[in-house]
């Protein structure tokens, strides 16, 4: 399935790739495709329809995410590996390429069933280090993330994630979540169970639109930002007595909280005054 997403706090969109596991609308993508949006729409290839989702649960450490789509019913499903990927196995990765709407293969061979990565920061989705992946040389790029990787009999081995950077003429190897892992992030969200690594439902947020540099250039209307006293023109400079300078960094420390909780926000306002409130952040519109 084609994702797209609409960040409203970063004046932003993105696109990304889906799989659906069950008739009813369960669709398993990367967390990363959908982290930080406030609106997700997710379009059947074969049909065009196109669906409203929300997030049920996700994983940042595993950068999983299960999203369920409004008024779904009888939709194809993927058919997740019942054998042991290996080292030499020929794949296709699967994806919206460029995010142009159109899904489209790449062919390619395992390399690797143990690998690590650890990819760029973008927007308000911070830089993560994945490990245990499934590497190949598919040519697997931007708006592929959450796409299946498939084996020769069309069963899904893995999550499309990560490639590597290079240059026009160099090969490019790319990375997988391997489907056991992403299952069981999932098994943990339908049973409703939270963890350290595991999340249920809406992130908590602030309700604030960042620049790179923590500078503060829009807020939601009645937002806990608003009624803490933020207001475009302020630099955040720390949360919950962490030092923050950049947007991901407040992401990072906001994202160990929960919806409800109370933080304190530091920061500089337009005048150049420090000025503190502590907050109760609300739930994510979407992500």
């Amino acid at each position: 399935m084609l994702i797209d997403t609409e960040l409203g706090y970063e004046n932003a969109a993105g696109a990304g790739t889906g799989i659906v596991l069950t008739a009813g609308g369960e669709v398993l993508t990367n967390y990363h495709v959908v982290e930080g949006a406030t609106r997700i729409s997710v379009t059947l290839a074969t049909t065009g329809r196109t669906y409203d989702a929300s997030v049920v649960g996700h994983s940042e450490t595993s950068d999983v995410a299960l999203l369920q789509l409004r008024g779904a019913t009888g939709l194809p499903t993927a058919t997740p590996d019942d054998d042991q990927v290996a080292a030499g196995d020929p794949v296709t990765a699967v994806g919206n390429a460029g995010g142009t709407g159109t899904l489209t293969a790449a062919d390619g061979t395992v390399t690797d069933l143990g690998s690590s990565v650890t990819t760029e920061s973008e927007g308000p989705v911070a830089a993560e280090t994945l490990t245990g992946l499934i590497e190949t040389d598919a040519d697997v790029v931007a708006g592929d993330s959450g796409g299946p990787l498939l084996d020769p009999e069309g069963e899904v081995v893995g999550i499309d994630t990560a490639a590597s950077s290079g240059s026009p003429n160099s090969s490019i190897d790319g990375y997988a979540i391997p489907i056991a892992t992403a299952l069981a992030v999932v098994q943990q969200v339908r049973g409703g169970t939270e963890s350290s690594t595991v999340a249920i439902g809406p992130d908590a947020f602030l309700g604030v639109q960042l620049t790179g540099t923590a500078g503060v250039v829009g807020v939601l209307a009645g937002s806990p930002a608003e009624e803490g006293g933020l207001a475009a023109g302020d630099t955040i400079t720390a949360v919950d007595g962490t030092e923050v300078s950049s947007a991901e960094g407040v992401s990072r420390v906001l994202a160990t909280s929960a919806v409800g909780d109370e933080v304190r926000i530091t920061w500089i306002d337009s005048t150049g005054t420090t000025r503190h409130a502590t907050v109760a952040l609300g739930a994510s519109p979407t992500a």
